[in-house]
């Protein structure tokens, strides 16, 4: 169930009834904790692909988002002593992909009551927002990859079947890191 705060504009972080199980997953894969090159890569081509000049790959935790893998050519403005990527389970939109379990289209944001009032929009000044799980074989979404923009886009369904895509990708990047640990 989702809902909205006391004044009925920001839509709040859906419950999440995985999150213990994706944050044990997170760990025993070691993800989540630290920006991972590889991932920053990854991140790099997404914007690339999608001609955007912020990509993500975010683990979702239990208590946290975490950016393990960070492309932006703009730069980020962030407080000297926060990590820009961290940021809280209310912040931004890819808990909602998890929640869902599949991709989230937001052209533009501000044609969307619930999530126009999100503190992204004027904090980071995103008006557009594309993401998709990170599935694994477990059939937990550990994370999203994701891009935005803080101008409205068109993704149309060619920007939903690029994102599915390289969500796939992403997951494979997973599970070689996954075989990596064993081997």
């Amino acid at each position: 169930m989702t809902t909205f705060d006391d004044a009925g504009y920001r839509h709040l972080t859906p419950v999440d009834k995985n999150a213990a199980e994706r944050a044990a997953r997170l760990r025993q894969l070691g993800l989540g904790d630290q920006a991972e090159p590889e991932f920053d890569a990854f991140a790099q081509r997404v914007a690339q692909a999608l001609g955007v000049p912020n990509a993500m790959v975010n683990f979702i935790g239990d208590t946290r988002q975490y950016l393990g893998g960070l492309y932006s050519s703009v730069g980020a403005d962030s407080a000297p002593d926060t990590d820009p990527r961290v940021a809280p389970m209310d912040t931004g939109y890819c808990p909602h992909v998890i929640a869902r379990g599949m991709a989230l289209v937001l052209e533009d944001v501000c044609d969307y009551p619930r999530f126009a009032g999100n503190d992204v929009v004027d904090r980071m000044n995103v008006r557009s927002y594309l993401g998709a799980p990170l599935i694994d074989r477990t059939g937990v979404a550990l994370g999203t990859v994701c891009v935005i923009d803080s101008e409205p886009r068109p993704w149309g369904r060619d920007g939903l079947n690029l994102i599915k895509t390289l969500a796939a990708e992403g997951v494979e990047m997973i599970h070689q890191r996954e075989r990596d640990l064993k081997g």
